[in-house]
């Protein structure tokens, strides 16, 4: 961050300095250089926001996973706003005390007068989703040395493709040192979780029946090395997003699982004996769109007419 400071000004910085949203209203059109956008859109308060940067800076750049693919607070859109708040503030959280199951109102009234909350929409949506981006940092979070190189990029001038993702595009697995262990012909015949088995440090994660997103997942966040979480011995997750050729991560990996179940070669299975080894996956859209699903062709789960799908 201190190195960052010496190359620019911080003009807007909410999260860590004393910024107000008037300061940037009162700022003239396209008179921020860059404006990093980190964080999914919810509310109606970060879509006015995001809205309004937009107009102020001459470049946006979505920072992170939840500005370029919804990030985990995606996972939201499997519900809408009602069976959030029913199951947050309606008793079914045990660590909320909130025995009349008061929900959270845009306007409230009290004896100093009146109380205001952003309206809280039904869908989460990534931050090109709303408005109009220039580039995508990709990761949760983004790796340090990828910030300093795009801000570098912007300040020569020097710019790329508007669209581009600033991190390499090759999957992970591409670069991971532990490629050279796994099988020519790999076969999936039983799925572990990685917390209820003993994980060797040096083998690929898939030929341990372990399921890693590196197949599907952009390289980078660990510079040319194996990705942060294959350092410490746990799957990729997949938070830097696809490389550019997947557009959809989900259906990729569960394409790229296929074949590897049998699906696709000499060694067929039976559906059954598929639909067993499948059910061994807990969580599959929290595990194959952790990071994605407000991006993903799915996007959310169907509401019925009667809702409101904003």
């Amino acid at each position: 961050i201190l190195k960052v400071a010496e190359l620019i000004d911080i003009v807007f910085w909410p999260c860590a300095m004393d910024f107000k949203t008037s300061d940037v209203k009162n700022m003239q059109n396209k008179e921020i250089t860059v404006c990093f956008i980190n964080g999914a859109i919810r509310t109606d308060e970060q879509e006015e926001m995001a809205k309004l940067l937009r107009k102020k800076a001459q470049l946006i750049v979505s920072f992170g996973s939840c500005s370029q693919l919804g990030g985990i607070p995606g996972l939201a859109n499997f519900w809408d706003r009602e069976s959030i708040f029913a199951s947050s503030y309606g008793g079914k959280c045990p660590s909320v005390d909130n025995p009349d199951g008061v929900v959270p109102q845009e306007l409230s009234e009290v004896p100093e007068g009146e109380l205001t909350l952003p309206k809280f929409h039904n869908t989460v949506k990534a931050t090109d989703q709303v408005i109009d981006v220039d580039y995508y940092l990709p990761g949760c979070s983004p790796a340090p040395y990828l910030t300093m190189r795009a801000i570098k990029t912007i300040l020569s001038g020097d710019l790329p493709p508007k669209g581009t993702v600033l991190a390499p595009n090759k999957a992970l697995c591409e670069v991971c040192s532990r490629n050279e262990t796994k099988p020519e012909k790999l076969s999936l015949n039983k799925i572990n979780r990685v917390s209820l088995v003993e994980v060797d440090p040096e083998k690929c994660f898939l030929a341990q029946g372990i399921i890693c997103m590196g197949p599907v997942t952009r390289s980078g966040c660990n510079g040319e090395n194996d990705g942060r979480c294959i350092a410490a011995n746990m799957p990729c997750r997949g938070c830097y997003g696809p490389p550019s050729e997947v557009h959809d991560v989900g259906a990729k990996m569960i394409a790229a699982l296929a074949s590897i179940v049998g699906l696709e070669g000499e060694e067929e299975m039976s559906e059954t004996h598929v639909q067993k080894l499948l059910d061994q996956i807990v969580d599959p859209a929290g595990l194959f769109y952790r990071f994605s699903l407000a991006k993903s062709y799915f996007r959310r789960k169907i509401m019925t007419d009667s809702k409101e799908e904003k």
